[in-house]
């Protein structure tokens, strides 16, 4: 996993609320078990017709937006069903960080597991990052995971709340996995005196 420190980019704002994880990523691009390729169907159904063309008022498709790196959104980002999908498709679009007034629970924790930082802001702060993202790509954020704060494009400086483990493990790019070879060495020390004292397992 991708550590996570300090990004300045493009923040794209979509001011809905209710983005739910099958508005994300539509169900039947669920068959993959990859985290990788999902990014072309992010939003899929908001962002290509019938037709599979990009519907050109979609902030994504957009040529300002299509480098975005943040996304500020609405309320209650990432409800509906636990898929995991729905974070690696934004991570595989490019999205690292995701600012939100809240955040569905399980959408939050998977976010964090897949390299993306989820930012839950009051509302108010909220509405002032999406004026800044609506400027377009000369408005630049910049998101400090170490000082856990955004500055918009205007130098107005948030700060933020983090679980200080999640913000261990971003820092460190360590997955669930990544935290599991942390511990190679005592894992292989246990191995090895289980088969000496276990020999017939």
């Amino acid at each position: 996993m991708d550590k996570f420190e300090t990004l300045t980019g493009i923040a794209a704002p979509m001011p809905l609320i209710n983005i739910d994880t099958d508005m994300i990523i539509p169900k039947q691009f669920l068959k993959t078990i990859k985290r990788s390729g999902l990014g072309v169907n992010l939003f899929d159904e908001m962002r290509y017709d019938d037709d599979g063309k990009e519907i050109p008022d979609f902030v994504l498709n957009k040529p300002q937006y299509r480098d975005a790196e943040i996304l500020v959104a609405g309320d209650n980002f990432g409800c509906g069903s636990s898929r995991e999908h729905a974070p690696w498709a934004i991570k595989d679009f490019g999205i690292r960080c995701v600012i939100a007034p809240s955040f569905a629970d399980i959408f939050f924790n998977n976010c964090f597991k897949n390299g993306i930082l989820p930012i839950a802001l009051p509302q108010e702060q909220v509405d002032v990052l999406m004026k800044d993202a609506e400027k377009g790509a000369n408005a630049r954020m910049t998101i400090d995971l170490e000082a856990q704060t955004v500055t918009s494009s205007d130098g107005e400086v948030f700060s933020f709340d983090v679980d200080p483990f999640k913000k261990h493990c971003l820092m460190n790019g360590l997955d669930d996995i990544g935290l599991t070879m942390e511990k190679a060495a005592s894992i292989d020390s246990y191995e090895a005196k289980a088969s000496q004292s276990r020999p017939w397992v």
